[in-house]
C-alpha cells in the first residue's frame, strides 16, 4: 500500500527553482501512486500486469494437449488463422471472440502434429472497417522475409530451451559507470553486406572487450521492414530481426558478452511504430485507435509513423509485456528507450528549443504518456533491480534519471544529447582560435548533480548520412590520402589531436556514463548510408573498415590505442563514478583548462600554435605528481614533446609548473 507524499518532494529540494511547480511534481507522483494501487486490484502487482505475451500470441497448452492462438483486436469484425498448416486457406480457420475483444483458436496437437510444425509460416486474415487483409500476428517471436517477393510473413518457433551459462554475470560494474559501445549488428563487419548476430558474436564482441568497453547497446534488435530505417520503424515488437539469424544465436550473442564481462543493453523503440499496415500493428483491428491515438493526434509528422496512445490499459500492458519479454527471453540488462522526448510531449518536441521551464509543466506535456514511463522504469528494476535504462532526450526533462518518489521518472541514466550538438557546431562554425572555454566548461559540466548522465561526443546520429562523424569533420578528404605513418600533413595532425581532446574532455568531465558508436573510437571515415535507391543498394557505407585500425602503417591504430588508454584510465579509477570535477584552472585566451576528478588532475590545451612553459596549475593537495597518461606519446599520434618521467612538485603557492604544448591533454596523479 502506497502513502501520499505530501510536498515538496526530494527533486524539488534539491532543486529550488523547481518550487514554483511543486505542485505539479506532487500530482505527477500521486499519479503514479494511484495507477499502481489500480494495477494491483485489477491484476496482483506490475510483473503481472506486463505478461501480456504469455497469454497473447502462440502457445502450447499442454492441458489441453494442442496450440493455442489469441489475438486482441476490439473493434475487428472476423479473424482467420492460416498459413503453410492449412494451404494458406483465409477461411476454414476463423477465430471465436469473447466480450473483451480476445479472439482465440485451439489447434489440437494430434490433428496439426505434422503440418503445424517448428518454422511454420503463418498470418491472420482481418475483416474490419478498413476491408480483409492478412495480417502478421501481433505477438509473433519471428518474422520472415520472402526474398523472391519481398512479402514478410510471421514464423512458428518452437525452439527449446537455451543453455544460458551467465548466472554468474554481475551488472555492477556497468551500472556504476556504464562504458558503452553502441552497435548495429547489421553493418558491424567490413563485408558489403548483412552481418549476422554469430559474426558480431565472434569477430566483433573481442574488439569490444580488447577495447576495454564494459556495456554494448544493441540497436535495430526489433523487427523493422525497411533496413535503412536503421531500426526506428518497428513492425513486430516481440520479434528479434529475422535479417540477422535466428533468436537462438542473438541468445548466444548475449550469452558470450556475459561471459566476457559485457553487458547488453538494448534500443527499445516505444516511442512510436511504423506505420505499415501490411508489415506491423497500425489499424490491425480494422480502426485507427486500437494502439494508437485517433486521426491526426496518432500521426508522427516528423518521423512518419504511428503514435501509441498510453493512455489505454491495453498499450500499457502490450508495452510493458514487450519489455519483459526481452529481460525474461533473451536475458537484456536494460533498455536504452529511444525518442523519449516524443513520448513526453504532444508536440513531440518538434521545432522547440525548450528555453523556457514552463515548457516542462505546460498542458503539451502528456502526463499518461510520463506515467507509463513511470511505470515501464518500475517494472525493469523490480524485474531485473540492476539493470540499467537510460533516456534520449533533448527536452531536459526535469527529475528524467530521478528516483519515481521523489518526483522523477525513473530513468537510471540521460543522454546528454546536448555534447554532441556542442561539439558539431563548435566544429562546424568556429575558428580554433574562436573556441570559448567557459562555454566549453558550461556544456560539459552544467547537469543536475543528482541526475546522472551518459556524455558523449558522438553517435549514431551524428554519423547518419547528410552529417559527419567527428573525424571526418576534423579531417575531410584527407582521411583518403594522408592517413599514412609515412607521411605528415598539417590537417590531420590538427584532427587527430583535437579528436583526442574532444573525446577525452567529454569523458572525464561529461557525465555519469560514456558512450561510443561502433568504430567512431578509431576515426572511422566517412558516414553511415544504408542500402536504397538512391546509392544504387550499396552496402559501401553500411559496415566498418577494421582493416583500418588494424593496418600498422595507417594512422586509425593510433586513435583507437588512446581511446583504449581512456577507457582504462576511467576503469582504473572509476572516473565516471565519481563525483562531478571541480575546475582549478580556466585561461580563455591560452585555451587551457585544468580539473580535478577521481583524485586525478586534467589539463588541457586547445591552443592551436602556443605551447607553454612553467605554466601554473594550483592543485587541490600539496606534494610530488607523476604524469600517468598524456596524448602527446608517439602511440597516440603525438610528438612526444613530454617527459613521462618527470616528478612534478608543488610549490610555495601549491601550484604545479608545467609545461604544456599546444593542443594536449595531461593527466596527472599524486605520488604515493
Amino acid at each position: 500500500m502506497f502513502v501520499r507524499k505530501s510536498a515538496p518532494l526530494n527533486l524539488v529540494i534539491d532543486e529550488p527553482w523547481l518550487e514554483k511547480y511543486s505542485d505539479k511534481i506532487s500530482l505527477r507522483w500521486s499519479k503514479y501512486q494511484s495507477a499502481i494501487q489500480e494495477i494491483e486490484n485489477f491484476c496482483g502487482d506490475i510483473l503481472e500486469y506486463g505478461s501480456n505475451h504469455h497469454f497473447y500470441g502462440i502457445h502450447f497448452e499442454s492441458w489441453r494437449n494442442g496450440w493455442v492462438y489469441r489475438e486482441w483486436a476490439p473493434a475487428a469484425e472476423a479473424l482467420y488463422f492460416f498459413g503453410d498448416f492449412n494451404n494458406w486457406d483465409r477461411q476454414s480457420h476463423p477465430m471465436k471472440k469473447n466480450p473483451r475483444g480476445d479472439w482465440e483458436i485451439f489447434l489440437p496437437f494430434d490433428q496439426y502434429k505434422d503440418t503445424f510444425v517448428h518454422g511454420s509460416k503463418v498470418k491472420v486474415h482481418v475483416i474490419g472497417a478498413n476491408g480483409a487483409l492478412d495480417r502478421i500476428p501481433v505477438y509473433i517471436t519471428r518474422v520472415i522475409q520472402n526474398e523472391e517477393t519481398h512479402d514478410f510473413a510471421g514464423q512458428v518457433w518452437f525452439d527449446s530451451p537455451f543453455p544460458w551459462t551467465d548466472q554468474d554475470f554481475s551488472l555492477a560494474e556497468s551500472r556504476k559507470q556504464p562504458l558503452i559501445y553502441e552497435c548495429h549488428v547489421g553493418m558491424a563487419q567490413e563485408k558489403l553486406g548483412v552481418g549476422t548476430y554469430l559474426e558480431f558474436e565472434q569477430n566483433i564482441l573481442p574488439r569490444i572487450k580488447s577495447a576495454g568497453y564494459n556495456t554494448i547497446q544493441l540497436m535495430a534488435v526489433m523487427e523493422h521492414p525497411y533496413y535503412g530505417s536503421f531500426g526506428y520503424h518497428v513492425s513486430n515488437f516481440f520479434a528479434p530481426t529475422s535479417r540477422f539469424g535466428s533468436p537462438e544465436e542473438l541468445k548466444s550473442l548475449i550469452n558470450t558478452a556475459h561471459k566476457m564481462g559485457i553487458a547488453v543493453v538494448m534500443d527499445i523503440v516505444h516511442s512510436h511504430a511504423v506505420k505499415n499496415v501490411n508489415e506491423g500493428i497500425n489499424e490491425f483491428d480494422g480502426s485507427d485507435h486500437q494502439y494508437f491515438h485517433a486521426g491526426p493526434k496518432g500521426y508522427h509528422e516528423g518521423w512518419d509513423s504511428k503514435v501509441f496512445n498510453y493512455s489505454k490499459r491495453e498499450v500499457q500492458q502490450f508495452l510493458l509485456s514487450n519489455i519483459r519479454y526481452w529481460i525474461e527471453e533473451f536475458h537484456m540488462d536494460g533498455f536504452r528507450f529511444d525518442g523519449v522526448t516524443s513520448i513526453m510531449y504532444v508536440h513531440h518536441g518538434l521545432f522547440m528549443d525548450f528555453d523556457n521551464i514552463d515548457l516542462y509543466f505546460d498542458s503539451n506535456v502528456d502526463d499518461d504518456a510520463i506515467l507509463y514511463l513511470q511505470l515501464a522504469n518500475t517494472l525493469i528494476h523490480k524485474l531485473k533491480p540492476q539493470s540499467i535504462s537510460i533516456a534520449e532526450d533533448v527536452s531536459g526533462m526535469p527529475g528524467l534519471s530521478r528516483k519515481i518518489e521523489d518526483g522523477g521518472i525513473g530513468f537510471d541514466f540521460r543522454m546528454a544529447m546536448g555534447v554532441p550538438d556542442y561539439w558539431i557546431k563548435t566544429l562546424k562554425h568556429k575558428q580554433d582560435e574562436e573556441w570559448d572555454m567557459f562555454e566549453l566548461w558550461h556544456q560539459l559540466s552544467n547537469r543536475p548533480i543528482k541526475e546522472k548522465s551518459i556524455a558523449y561526443a558522438e553517435s549514431h546520429d551524428q554519423a547518419l548520412v547528410g552529417d559527419k562523424s567527428l573525424a571526418f569533420w576534423l579531417m575531410d578528404k584527407e582521411m583518403y590520402f594522408s592517413m599514412s605513418l609515412l607521411q605528415q600533413n598539417l590537417v590531420v595532425d590538427r584532427g587527430i589531436a583535437l579528436h583526442k581532446l574532444i573525446r577525452m574532455i567529454t569523458l572525464s568531465l561529461g557525465g555519469e556514463g560514456y558512450l561510443t558508436f561502433i568504430g567512431n573510437e578509431f576515426g572511422h571515415p566517412e558516414w553511415v548510408d544504408f542500402p536504397r535507391e538512391g546509392n544504387n543498394w550499396s552496402y559501401q557505407y553500411a559496415r566498418r573498415q577494421w582493416s583500418l585500425a588494424d593496418d600498422p602503417l595507417l594512422r586509425y591504430g593510433q586513435l583507437a590505442a588512446w581511446d583504449k588508454s581512456m577507457i582504462q584510465l576511467a576503469k582504473d579509477f572509476q572516473v565516471l563514478a565519481s563525483q562531478h570535477a571541480r575546475q582549478l584552472h580556466l585561461d580563455p585566451d591560452k585555451k587551457i583548462l585544468a580539473y580535478e576528478r577521481a583524485g586525478l588532475i586534467f589539463v588541457f590545451s586547445f591552443h592551436p600554435t602556443e605551447s607553454f612553459s612553467g605554466f601554473a596549475i594550483q592543485v587541490p593537495w600539496t606534494g610530488s605528481y607523476q604524469l600517468i597518461l598524456d596524448s602527446d606519446e608517439k602511440e597516440f599520434g603525438g610528438f612526444e614533446r613530454l617527459d613521462t618521467s618527470t616528478t612534478f612538485l608543488t610549490n610555495e603557492n601549491q601550484c604545479l609548473l608545467l609545461y604544456i604544448p599546444n593542443r594536449t591533454m595531461m593527466v596527472l596523479k599524486q605520488k604515493d
